[in-house]
């Protein structure tokens, strides 16, 4: 597999295809679409409610973490119908609260299940890359260059907040490092760890009375 840090727009209808006879089908095809045409981080994906989706005037209302802008986005027709088929199967299974995506077990969405079943997506739609969440929000910007946007805007945006050294500065994380770095940084810190030992305190009574 190669390195590219994005997919295509043709390789992102493939992710969704991919769907098709999933126990979570509407669900993973209506977060995978919004994910890629909105821009979404899989936080802001997992994080969205109901009320910021609204039907009636076509519009999802962007609440941008990380100090991003949070705007509003008009709903194409087949986000329209991606998101009335997971609204009609989310009622069937009548999770408490007003998150969104939901799990089967009715619980909130959260990001190690998105990010798994995208990856099992991806290697079901036989992708050349291994597909990721963060794939689909650079998928975004590559899919507006295509469709005339200002390119210097968008290579504006992904040098200053679409890298991990921009996340640094804020104080996001403690440092960046290459892939190749991770394994040796991680082998490290286990070594270090290796001699320490937890000393309880002594005990000063017995079994306490109830």
């Amino acid at each position: 597999m190669n390195d590219r840090k994005h997919l295509t727009a043709r390789e992102v209808e493939r992710l969704i295809t991919a769907t098709r006879g999933s126990r979570t089908e509407l669900r993973d095809r209506c977060l995978i679409l919004l994910m890629f045409r909105h821009g979404l981080r899989v936080s802001e994906a997992c994080a969205l409610k109901l009320h910021q989706v609204d039907l009636e005037s076509r519009v999802l209302h962007v609440a941008r973490l990380k100090k991003g802008l949070s705007t509003t986005h008009p709903l194409r027709g087949d986000e329209l119908r991606a998101i009335k088929a997971w609204l009609t199967e989310r009622a069937r299974l009548a999770p408490a609260g007003d998150t969104f995506f939901v799990s089967e077990r009715r619980a909130p969405l959260n990001r190690r299940t998105a990010w798994v079943a995208i990856r099992r997506y991806g290697e079901l739609a036989e992708l050349s890359v291994e597909a990721h969440p963060h794939m689909l929000r650079h998928a975004c910007g590559y899919a507006l260059a295509d469709q005339g946007a200002d390119t210097r805007l968008i290579q504006d945006y992904r040098d200053r907040y679409a890298n991990p050294y921009r996340a640094a500065e804020l104080g996001y994380v403690d440092s960046v490092m290459p892939p190749e770095q991770t394994r040796p940084r991680v082998i490290r810190a286990f070594d270090m760890l290796r001699t320490k030992r937890l000393e309880r305190p002594p005990r000063k009574h017995g079994n306490i009375p109830l």
